[in-house]
């Protein structure tokens, strides 16, 4: 579960939930899946599974359909493929590249 801790803490933890609307977390040894309010491309479900190169592979879901599957992410690039796929902001403040 330290793994899926890890995830949430990266995506900004508390400020994340309260800004997208996340719920119904649920970790695993190496994921952490979430629903999400309904946003762009009716995407209402996200996992996230670190992968055997120590990276994040993101897979967004409408209903039990896959929508859209990102491999290889890096964990300081997972605020931005998160609110560029889904249009949810996971701040108030713009963050500095």
């Amino acid at each position: 579960m330290q793994v899926a801790q890890t995830i949430l803490e990266q995506l900004g933890g508390r400020q994340f939930i309260v800004m997208t609307g996340a719920k119904k977390f649920i970790g695993s040894s190496n994921s952490l899946s979430m629903k999400l309010p309904k946003c762009k491309n009716n995407i209402n479900s996200l996992r996230i599974e670190l992968n055997g190169e120590d990276l994040y592979d993101l897979y967004f879901y409408s209903g039990f359909n896959l929508v859209m599957e990102l491999n290889s992410i890096y964990a300081e690039d997972l605020k931005d493929c998160f609110e560029r796929e889904t249009g949810l902001y996971v701040t108030l403040f713009p963050r500095r590249s």
